[in-house]
């Protein structure tokens, strides 16, 4: 068989399983035109039509999907021939693509990735900070960083950080002129410091829950800013409450310098999770930084 017989016959697997030309072409590394032009090409050598292509979609036709069964115990036999050859290496190499917001870059990857970079010296690591919610298979990278309840249920998910939760607190001073609020209804009469999404634009609302009932306030105040820090800076120097987490602010909390309100109503979620895509055979690198950064649950 030529080489570029089985390359052909390995992205025809990738269409078919993908079900996209733009996935499929960001996994294989190809413009989705070049993988396009590929699949005919492969269809007139065999003289067959492999894929149906809609404007929307494209799906394996009835020969398709009996080719692709065919293909696909021998790509596994492939793969798992391939990763076997890490045994015989001393060293681990290969390559990780991350994608993850500041806040989970800064609370999960600055303190343990250095570690991981220095302890397997051959893996390169690429880490892309997006505020927004990116599509790993589209943008071709390998696994993501994020809050659990944002990871897509046909991800797996290995958590790497505790559950979490975020607080409404204010300073001693600000209560002194304002009583503190019972119920999260009485935030409409509170100076509160807000904070826009930078992947939207829109303002975060303060989500609560009572009774089972999920709670979002919709909070106005004196400052809005797009960083965690200038937020938590104008709530410490009292200009108004804040919405932090619980973990950043548990010394200035057990000291006193910030007062806890409206407890029974903020509950914990779930922390952040590295996710990827389902495959037979996770990358060893990807495994061995999985295998880092995992915390137990």
């Amino acid at each position: 068989m030529e080489r570029r017989e089985l390359n052909d016959l390995l992205a025809f697997a990738t269409v078919a399983r993908e079900r996209s030309f733009t996935r499929a072409a960001a996994t294989l590394g190809m413009s989705p035109s070049a993988l396009s032009h590929a699949m005919r090409g492969l269809e007139e050598r065999l003289g067959v039509r492999l894929l149906a292509r809609t404007t929307r979609s494209v799906a394996p036709t009835d020969a398709g999907e009996r080719l692709l069964q065919s293909l696909d115990p021998a790509l596994a036999e492939i793969e798992h021939g391939l990763l076997a050859l890490g045994e015989w290496r001393q060293a681990l190499t290969g390559s990780v693509r991350l994608t993850t917001f500041s806040y989970a870059a800064q609370a999960v990857l600055e303190p343990k990735l250095p570690g991981f970079l220095l302890a397997h010296p051959e893996v390169q690591v690429e880490v892309a900070i997006d505020n927004g919610l990116t599509d790993l298979v589209a943008e071709g990278f390998d696994a993501g960083i994020r809050f659990g309840e944002h990871v897509d249920k046909d991800m797996i998910a290995v958590r790497v950080g505790p559950d979490l939760r975020t607080i409404v607190v204010g300073t001693p001073g600000y209560f002194t002129r304002h009583p503190p609020p019972q119920t999260p209804a009485d935030l409409e009469r509170h100076a509160c410091i807000g904070y826009r999404l930078k992947s939207t634009g829109g303002l975060l609302p303060w989500e609560f829950e009572h009774e089972g009932r999920d709670l979002n306030m919709r909070v106005r105040g004196p400052l809005i800013a797009d960083e965690a820090p200038m937020a938590l800076a104008a709530t410490r120097a009292g200009v108004g409450l804040g919405y932090v987490m619980e973990h950043e602010v548990a010394d200035e909390l057990a000291d006193g310098r910030l007062v806890q309100v409206l407890d029974a109503y903020c509950p914990r979620f779930a922390g952040f999770h590295l996710y990827h895509p389902s495959r037979r055979q996770t990358p060893p690198a990807l495994r061995a930084l999985i295998d880092w950064l995992k915390v137990d649950a």
